[in-house]
Parts: C-alpha cells; structure tokens; sequence
C-alpha cells in the first residue's frame, strides 16, 4: 500500500489531467461515504445514467432533470468538471421513441430539439459531450439504432453540428467500447472520424470506453498506437469509462492484476501526446453496473464495496506521483 496520502484528483492535476468517476445520482443523494470518496478523489463527474435519454426524457412533453442537475451541481460545489454522456445512444431509450414511427421531419425536430435542450441548459457547465454513443457493432458496421433508421449514416454529422450550436464552447466527443486497441472496430471509428473532420463537423475527440477483464490480455502498445492516430487527426482522447472486472471469489492475484492494468493504460494516457481524461465508471464496488449485467462477476473499480481503496487505486497513485 501507498503512503501518499494526497488525493488522486490532485496528483493528476500536477500532471495536466483530468482524473473522474461515473456518478450515480441515488448514491449521490443517499451516502454520505459516497459524497467524500467522490469529492476528495475526482476532478471529474460524469453522469451513470440521469442524462441519457430515457431517463432524462420519460415523455415526449417532460423532461426529468432533478438527477443530471444533482450531479452537476455537486460538481460545480466541489470544483469537479463534468462530461455529458449521452446525447445519441441506440440503449436506454424511452419506450415512447424506441418504437419510432416517425417521419424524417418529424425526427429532426425530435432529436434536435432534444439536444439543443439538454446541451443549453448545461452550457458553460458541462466541458465535453458524447454527443454520438456506440454507433458500430463489433464487426466495424453500422449498429441499428432509431438514429440510424430515421437518418440514414448521416445522422452523427447531424448530432455534431446540433450540439455545437447549442453549446459553442462545449468539447464533443464520439465514444465507444471496443475500439480501444487497433482492431475492425476502431479502425471504423477512425474513418468515420476523419470524415467528419473533413466535412467540417465540429467533433473534438473520441472516448475509449475500455470495459475491460482482468483474466484478458491488455495490448498497451496497441492501445498507444490507437490514441496516436486519433491524437495525429488532431483529436483529444479520453478514457471515458474504465473499469476491470473480476471473477468471484475476487483474491489477491486477481487484485494485482487488474491494478496492473489500470496501471499500463494509465501509463499510455500520460505518455500520449493528448489524452486529457481518465474517468472510471463509478466510485465503489456496491454500486457497480457489473454484478447485474455480468453473473459472478465484479469488483471492477477502485474502491470496494465498504468504500476502501483497492490495489488498483494505489498503482494509479503510483503512476501519477512518479
């Protein structure tokens, strides 16, 4: 274990980046423990869930901003930035959307509306957005989405070009799972990207979401080359939702291996010529997505279920006080 007592967010401060969590807004109003570990440890907040579109959008008439506002807020108080995520995403959509039966026009008006409202009510308060979420399957094609059936391949340009309206100065992001390394999946984010830079679509970066498992291998190298060519496009990139999960019963090796991979992607971050953030997703253990999306496994992040500080956390710290 580490000696340094200083937190995280402050020894990644002293080395220009921007250290962050996924926040849950239930936890946020209902543990106190949970309040501390994310105010002392992380210049950054992102939103789990409230800004999605489902939760934020329960019918075409209302929104629901109590949750996204929470966040923000708490952010605001505690000099955390804060990441939008997500503006267009095929998940989490409101039965009411999902279903679709809209017209082109119509969608238009839906979808635009929708982001230039969300985007301006956080102006100057949100830094960066993932304005486009997940947009390819895992073979490097075109995932099916109401976006895509509504817009056609188009409809990122489109998403782009409405958040920037609605917020000049927000950075805008496109983000996604799987295409941390070079492989078919980048390699589609990568032409699309550099598409849209030559139409001049005011897009910024590109998140590397790295949900990664810590019985697989990390190809670090390949990870470097990747941000490299977005890097050379003149892009930022972020690490927008890491975490390592484990198999149960979680033990000591499995602990060591997966500080050791936060630690080598953490490595890559601070070597690459822009990689400006580096956000888990989530705080604590108990909170975690994990358990529920994968059977017997878990323990992703940083912190465990009682909110103590794993391995993973000390090999961060490591890496930034080195």
């Amino acid at each position: 274990m580490i000696t340094n007592k200083t937190p995280l967010r402050d020894l990644a401060k002293k080395r220009g980046l921007a250290v962050g969590a996924a926040v849950n807004a239930e936890a946020l109003r209902d543990d106190p423990q949970y309040r501390t570990i994310l105010a002392r440890e992380f210049g950054m907040a992102t939103c789990e869930n409230a800004m999605k579109f489902g939760p934020l959008r329960p019918s075409r008439e209302r929104f629901a901003f109590d949750d996204a506002d929470a966040v923000v807020a708490f952010a605001g108080e505690h000099g955390m930035a804060v990441r939008g995520h997500a503006l267009v995403w095929h998940n989490m959509l409101p039965d009411w959307f999902a279903k679709g039966g809209f017209t082109y026009d119509d969608g238009i008006d839906l979808v635009r509306g929708h982001i230039h409202t969300v985007v301006s009510r956080y102006r100057g308060r949100v830094c960066a957005w993932d304005v486009v979420n997940e947009a390819f399957d895992d073979r490097g094609g075109w995932r099916d989405s109401p976006f895509l059936r509504m817009f056609g391949p188009d409809y990122p340009t489109m998403a782009f070009h409405w958040a920037h309206e609605a917020d000049p100065d927000a950075k805008l992001f496109y983000n996604d799972y799987n295409a941390d390394s070079i492989n078919r999946k980048s390699d589609a984010v990568y032409a699309m990207v550099r598409m849209l830079l030559e139409r001049g679509v005011p897009i910024h970066g590109v998140g590397l979401q790295m949900h990664l498992c810590a019985w697989d291998a990390v190809y670090p190298a390949s990870v470097a080359a990747n941000i490299k060519r977005f890097n050379d496009l003149g892009l930022d990139v972020q690490i927008t939702e890491m975490d390592v999960r484990m198999k149960e019963p979680f033990n000591e090796s499995g602990l060591l291996q997966q500080a050791r991979i936060y630690r080598e992607i953490m490595e890559v971050c601070l070597r690459a010529e822009r990689c400006s953030a580096f956000v888990v997703w989530g705080l604590t253990d108990r909170y975690s997505w994990i358990p529920q999306t994968f059977k017997g496994e878990g323990g992703g992040l940083l912190f465990d279920n009682e909110g103590r500080p794993k391995p993973a956390y000390d090999a961060l710290c490591e890496v930034l006080a080195s």
